[in-house]
């Protein structure tokens, strides 16, 4: 079976960078080849890097609570870029204030997201995830 490669980045202005240094370390071990573009990466920038790269999934972390914004025609760029069959995870705090959580996941599932993660997520159970969908596309 073939290493899959995944992206990893904090998008938009957001500057943390714990959460994504973290994933990229569980990836690695988990046996996954890591692109790690850091923090404060646009959207365009994980599409471009996916292109080069011929990456197999996207996973962006957004804490400061604007990734909506950051993601503003998203969908309609990474098909266009023909990414449509790209795992593409999201993860944290991705409204700011208190909301329900199952309206964020409904909403960035709409603009393409396979998946749709709380800041407290089990990266073991997410990284099960990734192996799943992975399969389910072809990918792997």
């Amino acid at each position: 079976m073939k290493q899959p490669t995944v992206i990893t980045g904090t998008l938009g202005m957001d500057a943390h960078v714990i959460g994504t240094k973290v994933l990229s370390r569980t990836l690695k071990d988990a046996g996954f080849n890591v692109v790690e573009l850091g923090i404060q990466v646009s959207a365009e920038e994980f599409i471009k890097v996916a292109q080069e790269t011929n990456a197999d999934a996207i996973l962006m972390s957004s804490l400061y609570g604007m990734a909506e914004l950051d993601l503003q025609g998203f969908k309609e760029k990474y098909m266009e870029a023909g990414l449509e069959d790209v795992v593409f995870y999201i993860g944290g705090a991705l409204k700011v204030g208190r909301h329900d959580f199952k309206e964020d996941e409904e909403k960035f599932k709409k603009l393409g997201f396979d998946r749709v993660y709380p800041p407290e997520v089990d990266l073991q159970s997410a990284i099960k995830d990734l192996w799943e969908d992975l399969k389910a596309k072809g990918r792997i």
